[in-house]
């Protein structure tokens, strides 16, 4: 009976240190979440990341090329951007708490200007539904700093419009094909902005076109525009 007895507390408390051993802060196997940056900050230099205070880049993210997706090895708070160089690495630009769930994406684009203060993060979710079969997705994000609002047209039809700073635009769907998008400021068409002709858009893909730099800037600073696939 005693040993009986001995054995089932031995069980008891492995199976209670195992319990144990699953809470943590390190991504869980199979969470599978993916994030890029954009550091679109024209004077904020080269940045890294950190999740969890964990250091997750090897290369920093310069001005203004997309990280493209890399999977994260942990995914608990707070999301952290600090410069690059080591004697102010220790210094947060960036904080943010967004909770990050299992199996999607995520883009952090880094925008505004360090000269006035004004960096600031959009943070987007770009895990969506896939397009009705014969249609690819679009959004428009707006990261150009000191911006007002912003009409888009594809292939000279309106498809977003009164596109405001840090904002997100929802999903439209369109025909798969090749694409000419211009930007320019809302309500008029005599002053293009940004224009991106032969954009393919392929079908059951989504994707997200953006803005950054300053209208009517020049050099480091000058209005431009990408695109990203997210599927």
């Amino acid at each position: 009976m005693v040993f009986l007895f001995l054995c089932s507390v031995g069980i008891m408390v492995i199976s209670f240190i195992a319990s144990c051993g699953k809470s943590g802060n390190t991504a869980p196997v199979g969470s599978n979440v993916q994030m890029q940056v954009i550091n679109l900050s024209p004077d904020l230099l080269a940045v890294n990341l950190w999740v969890s205070y964990v250091k997750q880049n090897k290369t920093p993210y310069t001005y203004p090329a997309p990280s493209g997706y890399f999977t994260l090895g942990n995914i608990d708070t707070p999301i952290q951007v600090r410069s690059y160089f080591a004697s102010v690495s220790t210094t947060n630009l960036l904080s943010l708490n967004n909770v990050l769930k299992s199996n999607l994406k995520y883009t952090l684009f880094i925008t505004g200007l360090r000269a006035d203060s004004s960096v600031t993060p959009i943070f987007t979710v770009d895990t969506a539904a896939s397009p009705t079969v014969g249609r690819g997705k679009i959004r428009f994000v707006n990261a150009s700093p000191r911006s007002n609002g912003l009409d888009i047209t594809a292939n000279g039809t309106l498809a977003f419009t009164n596109q405001t700073y840090k904002n997100i635009s929802k999903f439209i769907e369109i025909p798969p094909g090749n694409y000419d998008f211009k930007i320019m400021p809302t309500g008029t068409t005599a002053n293009i902005l940004a224009d991106m002709p032969g954009v393919t858009i392929l079908d059951g893909k989504i994707y997200t076109l953006y803005c950054y730099g300053v209208a009517g800037g020049a050099d480091s600073v000058a209005f431009s525009a990408g695109i990203l696939s997210n599927k």
